[in-house]
């Protein structure tokens, strides 16, 4: 019996986040990225704990990425973690700082608003190291959220 319930909820895991990838495919937008399965996973295996709640799923999200983008256009724009710079650099420094800057900010703005939701932590660091750096990138982001959670809310 356990085995089947590890294979449906990876399955339905896996729904929700093959929505969001042929939503990418088909559009050419990042409707996938990283922290969109530790999402889809919370929301399936715990779908009565607080923080899989669609309000905080969506808000911890949006939080995330308005920190993200400005810890880095404040801090490191035009740096990307993908080609980091020189070890001990004010440019690596600056990258590492916007990190750190949108993971505080991302926390502070989800406890003070009661919509916390531990992976919108990611969310952030993908558009803080410049991963997902603009804002349509941005909007982008919490549209494929607000994806996963409607697609959620409507399965089995």
């Amino acid at each position: 019996m356990r085995a089947r319930n590890a294979v449906s909820l990876g399955l339905q895991t896996g729904v929700l986040v093959l929505v969001a990838g042929a939503t990418a495919v088909a559009t050419g937008s990042p409707f996938l990225f990283p922290s969109l399965g530790p999402s889809a996973y919370a929301l399936v295996t715990a779908p009565d704990a607080e923080t899989t709640e669609p309000h905080r799923v969506v808000g911890g999200h949006a939080i995330g990425v308005v920190a993200g983008l400005l810890s880095y256009h404040l801090l490191a724009r035009g740096l990307l973690v993908t080609d980091l710079p020189p070890a001990g650099s004010l440019d690596l420094t600056r990258l590492a700082m916007s990190g750190v800057v949108a993971v505080v900010a991302t926390t502070t703005g989800m406890v003070a608003t009661d919509l916390r939701h531990a992976p919108a932590c990611a969310t952030t660091l993908i558009v803080a190291l410049g991963l997902l750096s603009t804002p349509w990138e941005g909007v982008t982001v919490v549209a494929a959220v607000t994806v996963l959670v409607a697609v959620d809310a409507a399965g089995p």
